[in-house]
């Protein structure tokens, strides 16, 4: 008789989204594109997937930092001068170069402090159930993403009152407060740029209304940590003019190319995260070497080189968006280096995306779950260090789409964002 461990796993391979995807896996071995081993890494975003080098348009080191001498270089200095970890919660103790980033990354911003988490994920999952207590109320924008949403779940798990607003819509945001009240405050949760639409919320119109319901706003800006503003400073000093009765999350992985995720704000704000954050004090710090790599991206992102690193990066973005909608194919996004086109049926997207490996380049087929039924995506993910010839060899491939599989024209993306 199978013990209760294996009927466990095979109870639970049955249900929701696992019962999904394994479907998936069974029905499109050949198509689906997911769990790929990446088996050796060449120059000029070149890797080598299931025996085939191919150009990665799937990877999220944007400024192509990734490989950087300077940050390989802090990475190999971290290991040698505080070793591979630092052996404590960040609750008893933080070394030097902890401290120093967080300072770093507050200056670089303009807020009064910083702290870094070893995810955005860790960063979500842990501030907005610190942030309010069962007085207070949390409230997300309902395409906000999924470690918002997590956050959401353990803060409602406490039994703080918890809600969804129609997407970046302000008027259902207020009647979302009114519906709430009374409450003693409000934290009001949304994406800086949502990356599969290339949105941006009215930042200003929602840090308004929670000026006026008494709420606070905080601000998921992963996606444009490091590509977006001046400096890169991403989207909320620039939507704002500063950083009153708001919190910015931030990510230390893509643009940064290092590891962990950041939230900044008030130096009260930051105190009190320390020490009602649980993902915070009940794991692990980011490792030594990464917060020296973080210390030195931040140095490229306020030097003289970032406005030049930057310009080839909207340059390529560029490039691809306007090439794909020559084509008359259906883009969504293309304000931060994520350039989506609308395919449709999860089966078609995932012919699309093999056909595009086939012909050397590695896209992202992404289906549902991430998207709704029958809105797949190809993914396209740009870097500054891709180089023009590359991006025009995509387009080459893209062409020849509708082909392979129907593709929807350009007034098929309103109705899917």
């Amino acid at each position: 008789m199978p013990a209760p461990l294996d009927r466990l796993i095979d109870a639970l391979a049955q249900t929701g989204m696992t019962r999904f995807f394994r479907r998936l896996f069974d029905d499109y071995p050949d198509l689906l594109m997911k769990d790929q081993t990446v088996e050796d890494v060449g120059p000029d975003r070149a890797i080598k997937l299931a025996g085939r080098w191919v150009t990665n348009f799937g990877s999220d080191s944007f400024l192509g930092l990734d490989q950087d001498e300077r940050v390989l270089a802090a990475i190999e200095r971290g290991v040698r001068t505080w070793g591979s970890h630092n052996g404590s919660s960040r609750a008893f103790s933080s070394i030097e170069p902890n401290v120093q980033a967080e300072q770093q990354i507050a200056q670089w911003l303009g807020t009064e402090a910083a702290l870094i988490y070893p995810s955005v994920t860790l960063a979500n999952i842990g501030a907005l159930p610190g942030l309010v207590t069962r007085h207070d109320v949390l409230v997300a924008d309902q395409f906000a993403h999924n470690s918002i949403d997590e956050g959401l779940k353990l803060a409602k798990a406490r039994g703080v009152r918890t809600a969804k607003f129609a997407h970046n819509d302000p008027v259902a945001l207020e009647h979302t407060l009114r519906e709430l009240a009374p409450y003693r405050h409000a934290v009001i949760a949304v994406d800086g740029v949502y990356s599969m639409s290339g949105r941006l919320p009215p930042l200003d119109e929602f840090r308004r209304i929670a000026d006026q319901y008494n709420g606070c706003l905080y601000v998921d800006d992963a996606h444009a940590t490091g590509v977006l503003g001046q400096a890169g400073r991403g989207t909320v000093l620039e939507a704002l003019g500063n950083y009153d009765n708001t919190l910015t999350v931030g990510s230390l992985s893509k643009g940064f190319s290092c590891l962990g995720g950041f939230i900044a704000g008030s130096r009260a704000a930051i105190d009190v995260l320390k020490l009602r954050s649980n993902s915070l004090i009940f794991g692990g710090p980011v490792p030594p070497p990464y917060l020296e790599a973080i210390r030195v991206v931040v140095g490229i992102l306020t030097s003289d080189e970032y406005p030049r690193l930057r310009r080839r990066l909207d340059q390529n973005v560029r490039r691809l968006t306007e090439g794909a909608k020559r084509l008359g194919l259906a883009v969504m996004g293309g304000l931060v280096p994520i350039v989506s086109v609308l395919v449709g049926a999860e089966e078609a997207t995932l012919q699309a995306g093999r056909f595009l490996f086939e012909r050397g380049y590695y896209v992202q087929s992404v289906v549902f779950p991430a998207v709704p039924h029958g809105a797949g995506v190809l993914r396209m993910q740009v870097n500054a260090n891709h180089h023009p010839q590359q991006i025009d060899g995509l387009l080459d491939a893209l062409a020849l789409l509708p082909r392979v599989v129907p593709m929807p024209d350009a007034t098929a993306v309103a109705a899917a964002a």
